[in-house]
């Protein structure tokens, strides 16, 4: 994140960046789904219109937010009824998102990037000195491109492409790792989070240097995600020493998340991850429709010249992960999870679980986690301290937070046919098997669940 004067990027109108997601969606849902608009939107509103409970978690996350939100009517009359943080076993109910979404049923994408409902975001924003007018609105426009395919141990991972951050350094720090008996070393030794931590700070160095919108600067993909530059990394790596890196490439000229991963009988299976930035996003309601605007501005660099300038146009870059890894061809896994920057260092340490240290699905989302951006090194409770003493030794500046990232969800696609459904203790996400319609032969889906 890149803070400004009086958090301008981060809180209020300012912050808001251009809504790309509708339209996304919508052209998603015309090229490859099974149903029409108005069907799949229909649990969604009937849970804005009925409300639901309201988790100790999500109550956590209001209360977490309260200072921000009570900044606006709007947003606060909604999580903070009285001026108090809805509390866990209350009823949220969202009656204007519920008109906005019925809106969206019936007029498509068209109601926000050309109609009442960008209409009035419009008017939002001219209100409180925000940047979004009818004219970006109007050139959102989803753009396709190529996954970015990489191998790890005779597996083929697949990720996003950049602008996301993930698939690239993804594939760059497998590529590192491949060099390393990380099966050997153990899961959760000083040596095996010693590398992890190395890996995790040459990658976010990387990132800061040449990841960004290939529109406006040509990212060195094909330098960042092969096995040659990994040789060279790996080899400045010293296996009993921190060490502070700098970016090995250069730019060209030119995360607060949900995560979904579904599949169904037919073999259909989506791994999304989207976001509105913070929890709240920008901390206020566009009045009279319930969206809570984003605040995407944040995660562009307020100073000129650097990969993630702010430009017109540019789509900011992402650390959202939804992964999936292929076995001789054949799906095998598919996972996401949210928690901004720490989110593709934690998918890489899933699938480092299961593809080396042969965990469960349940094991593998669950298992305590590491993080670094080249500062302290962030590590779990579930590592014991004399672990975090070695790493220490080690001279890493290790220091106990309670989560890293948020909780990770995936699914296992086995040899006979079946899922198995995981999600993790970090959130309120849970694996469900959901059946109905004619009855058919050959679908099961296994679920399963930690011990609460």
């Amino acid at each position: 994140m890149f803070d400004s004067v009086d958090n301008e990027n981060k809180v209020g109108a300012k912050a808001v960046g251009a809504p790309g997601s509708l339209k996304a969606w919508c052209e998603t849902l015309r090229r490859f789904g099974t149903m029409s608009l108005a069907d799949v939107m229909q649990p969604a509103i009937k849970h804005a219109a009925r409300g639901f409970v309201a988790t100790p978690y999500l109550s956590e996350c209001i209360a977490s937010s309260a200072s921000d939100m009570l900044k606006d009517k709007g947003i606060a009359d909604i999580f903070l009824p009285g001026g108090v943080p809805l509390k866990a076993g209350g009823r949220l109910v969202q009656g204007d998102y519920a008109e906005t979404l019925t809106l969206i049923s019936r007029e498509g994408e068209a109601a926000l990037y050309s109609g009442e409902l960008g209409r009035r975001l419009v008017e939002c924003m001219e209100q409180r000195g925000g940047f979004i007018g009818h004219r970006d609105l109007a050139a959102c426009r989803p753009i396709d491109r190529q996954p970015i395919r990489g191998s790890y141990r005779g597996w083929e991972i697949v990720g996003p492409p950049p602008p996301a951050a993930s698939g690239v350094h993804i594939a760059q720090m497998l590529n590192i790792l491949e060099g390393f008996d990380v099966r050997a070393l153990g899961f959760g030794t000083a040596d095996t989070l010693h590398l992890l931590a190395e890996v995790i700070k040459i990658a976010f160095a990387d990132r800061a240097a040449a990841t960004a919108d290939p529109d406006f600067i040509a990212v060195p993909v094909a330098r960042l995600t092969s096995k040659a530059y990994a040789d060279e990394r790996r080899a400045l790596i010293d296996r009993n020493r921190a060490k502070r890196w700098s970016a090995g490439v250069s730019q060209g000229e030119g995360a607060h998340t949900t995560h979904l991963t579904a599949a169904d009988g037919h073999g259909n299976v989506v791994a999304t991850t989207q976001t509105i930035n913070n929890m709240f996003g920008a901390w206020f309601v566009v009045p009279g429709t319930g969206m809570v605007p984003n605040n995407y501005m944040n995660l562009f660099d307020p100073r000129p010249g650097n990969a993630l300038s702010v430009q017109p146009g540019k789509r900011v870059t992402t650390s959202m992960s939804p992964m999936m890894a292929l076995r001789d061809g054949k799906l095998a896994y598919a996972l996401g999870l949210p928690g901004g920057k720490k989110i593709f260092p934690s998918a890489l340490q899933a699938l480092i679980n299961l593809i080396d240290h042969g965990m469960s699905l349940q094991e593998a989302v669950e298992a305590p986690r590491i993080w670094t951006e080249g500062n302290a090194l962030e590590i779990e409770p579930a590592f014991s301290e004399r672990l975090r003493d070695d790493l220490v030794g080690k001279g890493h500046q290790a220091v106990t937070v309670p989560t890293v990232a948020g909780g990770m969800n995936a699914i296992q696609f086995n040899d006979d046919g079946t899922l198995t459904g995981a999600g993790c203790w970090r959130a309120d996400g849970t694996p469900i098997g959901v059946s109905g319609g004619l009855a058919r032969s050959g679908v099961k889906f296994t679920l399963e669940m930690a011990p609460r």
